[in-house]
């Protein structure tokens, strides 16, 4: 029969030495997120933000502890800002005199970047849209919108079509 010891093996003693370890990281990726929450500014930058294991820290702390407007997200920026298709920024239901002043720039590399290169099968969308649409590849529900004019021949086209139905 083979007896039973307290004490650790080999294996048992390396597993609860890695844990102490994930322990002891999640421990300093917390201190670094509480460090930027209790900062008065931000980073403005995202290569300012941590990339260790810090960047897996909910910023604010565990969701449903506050309200985003009660917690250090305010600091983010208002937390019912809503951006419109025409461009336009409205925060709690009212339209901003600058929506600028609510835009944030473009991540480098991401798909608002305009020196970002272009990533596989944008090339073949944007000759697509631009054979379907016109040189810029808008439709006229787009440049509506944006309060350009509509394309007139596309106009004459739909309406002859329209025509044609009756």
């Amino acid at each position: 029969m083979s007896e039973s010891t307290d004490e650790p093996t080999q294996g048992q003693s390396d597993e609860a030495e890695a844990a102490k370890k994930a322990e002891e990281k999640h421990e300093s990726a917390q201190e670094t997120m509480k460090k930027l929450e209790e900062a008065d500014e931000l980073p403005s930058n995202l290569e300012e933000w941590p990339d260790d294991e810090a960047k897996y820290v909910t910023f604010g702390g565990p969701e449903g502890e506050h309200s985003y407007a009660e917690g250090v997200e305010a600091k983010l920026g208002p937390s019912d800002l809503e951006r419109h298709a025409d461009g336009s920024v409205s925060i709690e239901g009212e339209k901003v005199d600058n929506p600028d002043e609510h835009k944030a720039d473009p991540v480098p590399g991401g798909p608002t970047d305009p020196d970002a290169r272009e990533l596989p099968g944008e090339r073949r969308k944007r000759e697509k849209m631009q054979e379907m649409y016109g040189e810029d590849g808008q439709t006229d529900a787009v440049k509506k919108a944006k309060g350009e004019e509509g394309d007139d021949e596309n106009d004459e086209g739909e309406e002859k079509a329209d025509e044609a139905k009756s």
